[in-house]
């Protein structure tokens, strides 16, 4: 892929992984730590459960000595606010990370209150168990909320307060990151972006939430795994994925990678995306991930053909709450 300077804001992709803004003069990571893994038992092909503390207190320094400041987490990430927490208690790490959360799913249906009296409590319940006291970003994590005005209000009171710097939305479907970037207050948008779920560049989302200044955080770069699963590992309730795996892997070998770079840099150098989010289970894992953005990029004609091969693929197999177990 070409990096486009100017649809980009001038950013340069540098050898060691680390993007540099010309216009700027500062130097940031292209990488957000997620925290699900963290915070519950995830993913489909997670093969070591949920990690220890103590292991991801070490991550966390990792990734902090590697440069990654930016955290991803959310409220119903099980107890991964708490253990943020206690982290930054514990390393007195308050200032050095710049964390996004979210608003809990369906909050409005279980608290009472106006909506914006749930928002701002919400944030605040999570600024406490995070022990900081400004969150980078907050994030709807129910994305049907994008079209309620009141809600969008709360938003805009917690950033007003000083809360949150700030608001946005995290998507499944490009049309509500559409309405999102309508409202002309959202600052941060977070979808899937992978090489089974190539929406964001089809449907040309990136390049009208770039127009609109708004900062593009795509996860999902692994779908949970399941584009690295062995094709005879593959459950049955996914069975029609299974080709696309196998395209997949023919591809990797036809051009002799390695299928975690490839995932990794599909994502990572695309040139609207500002953050990638990626989660991991072991300390292992986040070191390689890390070394494997300091790799130069993917060859473009494995690029092209992976753009032409895998796109379109139903939305059946690229979300994961429409995976249904027989």
């Amino acid at each position: 892929m070409i990096i486009n300077i100017a649809q980009v804001n001038c950013y340069l992709l540098m050898e060691d992984g680390i993007c540099y803004n010309s216009k700027k003069g500062v130097i940031m990571a292209k990488l957000c730590l997620g925290t699900v893994q963290f915070g519950m038992q995830y993913g489909i092909y997670n093969k070591y459960g949920q990690p220890s503390m103590e292991d991801c207190f070490e991550m966390f320094d990792i990734a902090l000595d590697s440069g990654i400041n930016k955290i991803d987490t959310a409220a119903a990430y099980g107890i991964a606010e708490e253990l943020i927490g206690k982290y930054v208690h514990r390393r007195g790490k308050s200032n050095d990370l710049e964390i996004i959360s979210k608003l809990r799913p369906n909050v409005l249906d279980v608290e009472s209150g106006t909506p914006q009296q749930i928002i701002r409590a919400q944030a605040v319940r999570s600024l406490r168990r995070m022990n900081i006291e400004l969150l980078d970003g907050y994030l709807l994590h129910t994305p049907e909320y994008i079209y309620n005005s009141d809600i969008l209000e709360g938003l805009q009171n917690i950033k007003k307060e000083g809360l949150v710097k700030n608001i946005g939305v995290s998507i499944y479907d490009i049309k509500e990151g559409d309405a999102a970037i309508n409202t002309g207050i959202v600052d941060y948008i977070q979808l899937p972006y992978s090489v089974f779920d190539q929406r964001g560049m089809i449907d040309e989302f990136f390049v009208k939430a770039k127009q609109s200044n708004i900062t593009i955080y795509c996860r999902s770069a692994f779908l949970q795994g399941l584009i690295l699963m062995n094709e005879n590992e593959i459950p049955m309730h996914l069975i029609d994925a299974k080709k696309y795996v196998t395209i997949f892997n023919e591809l990797v070998q036809k051009y002799d990678v390695n299928a975690i770079d490839t995932l990794i840099h599909f994502v990572y150098d695309n040139e609207y995306i500002d953050y990638l989010v990626f989660g991991v289970d072991t300390k292992e894992q986040l070191k390689y991930d890390i070394e494997a953005v300091k790799k130069k990029s993917m060859p473009v004609e494995l690029m092209t053909e992976i753009e032409d091969k895998l796109k379109n693929i139903g939305k059946s197999i690229i979300i994961p709450s429409l995976w249904k177990k027989n």
